[in-house]
């Protein structure tokens, strides 16, 4: 009754009373395709009095997926028309693997029947956004009250673990910002001597290059390598964890994790953060030197007089201080997103890109709310 021209058609529908039978027979090969349905569906118009559908396979030969396909599918347009199906006469493989496709629910491939205006898809969005900046929130709550519980003692912890989190925040981060920062440097002695060449002024590319590295560049460029670098780190292996159900094992062992995990890597990121500033400026200067020395033909002795009475304490402190900031909010964002991992090897990589993103977004955006609070209080 029905598959190809070329082929005996693969059942036969046999009415009885209350029940029509699909009679299967021969090779069913996913070579030959998935019979259609409809010539089944046209047969229970046929017998308005079936109530149910049934199958036998006594004439069954070889089958494969296809076999299953037509069956699953005939089931749910059966079902959908208030019958009941049995498959019980199925071989038992090809029933179990039935059963296991009716189980899983279908999975819708878009928003269909879903409110589609302007105002539910900006809607939805800005509702996720919310969810997830108060989950944000409760995690920073639980770092904050994990760090004091760290500085007063009382937290659980492993000290290898902290002293791990140090080399990986300190020694292991030297190379990369010492390059990053000494071209940074480069770049901005090239970039203030196009213009002050013009008017004899180029002894105060050190003034320039002094300035903003020590209080932007050095901690601006630092912090947007660590959150690469260490943020991506954190978010990675925290949320391997999650998916290995480590965490878990945690809370099922009595432990915190934000206090075993998170507050030993947000404070070692935090406390090294100023040093790896402090050698992000050296080296900045160090750049800004070698250009103004080598392309610019400015005397070694006259540049460091320059960058010496141009360099004020003030703008290393405030690059300093805001290196502290910038760490926390490196490791914090990594951590979290970390600990918020999904439970698939694809959601550590979407953890670790919005570690990265997300981190490098809260660095720029914090220190331009750092610059206008400086400007106002005239610092």
């Amino acid at each position: 009754m029905t598959g190809s021209d070329s082929r005996p058609s693969p059942y036969v529908l046999e009415p009885e009373p209350d029940v029509l039978l699909v009679h299967l027979r021969g090779p069913w090969a996913l070579a030959s395709g998935v019979p259609p349905t409809g010539p089944v569906m046209a047969g229970l118009e046929a017998a308005p009095s079936a109530r149910r559908l049934a199958f036998r396979a006594d004439g069954l030969g070889d089958w494969d997926s296809s076999l299953v396909a037509f069956v699953h599918a005939l089931a749910g347009e059966a079902e959908a028309r208030g019958l009941q199906v049995d498959t019980s006469a199925l071989p038992e493989g090809a029933r179990k693997l039935v059963e296991l496709a009716r189980a899983v629910p279908k999975r819708p491939l878009g928003p269909s029947g879903e409110d589609d205006s302007l105002l539910a898809r900006v809607g939805r969005p800005a509702l996720a956004a919310w969810a997830t900046a108060g989950d944000a929130l409760a995690f920073l709550g639980e770092t904050v009250l994990a760090l004091l519980a760290l500085l007063r003692g009382r937290a659980r912890f492993r000290r290898v673990d902290l002293l791990h989190a140090f080399e990986a925040t300190g020694a292991a981060a030297l190379g990369i910002v010492a390059l990053i920062n000494f071209l940074i440097g480069a770049v901005l002695a090239f970039v203030g001597a196009v213009q002050l060449v013009q008017f004899g002024a180029t002894i105060y590319v050190a003034d320039l290059v002094a300035i903003g590295v020590a209080r932007e560049l050095g901690a601006l460029m630092t912090g947007i390598v660590m959150s690469g670098r260490t943020g991506a780190s954190f978010a990675a292996v925290l949320g391997t964890m999650t998916v290995n159900e480590e965490v878990d094992a945690l809370r099922t062992m009595g432990l915190k994790p934000v206090e075993f995990l998170v507050a030993p890597r947000v404070l070692a990121t935090a406390l090294m953060m100023p040093a790896l500033v402090a050698y992000a400026d050296v080296m900045g200067l160090l750049g800004g030197a070698f250009v103004a020395v080598s392309v610019l033909d400015l005397g070694t002795v006259e540049y460091l007089r320059q960058t010496q009475n141009a360099l004020a304490l003030r703008h290393v402190l405030i690059g300093l201080g805001k290196s502290l900031v910038f760490g926390g909010i490196v490791a914090t964002t990594g951590c979290y997103y970390g600990i918020r991992c999904g439970r698939s090897a694809a959601a550590v990589g979407e953890a670790t890109t919005k570690a990265v993103v997300m981190g490098i977004l809260l660095v720029v955006v914090a220190d331009a709310v750092f610059t206008v609070l400086f400007h106002v209080l005239h610092l």
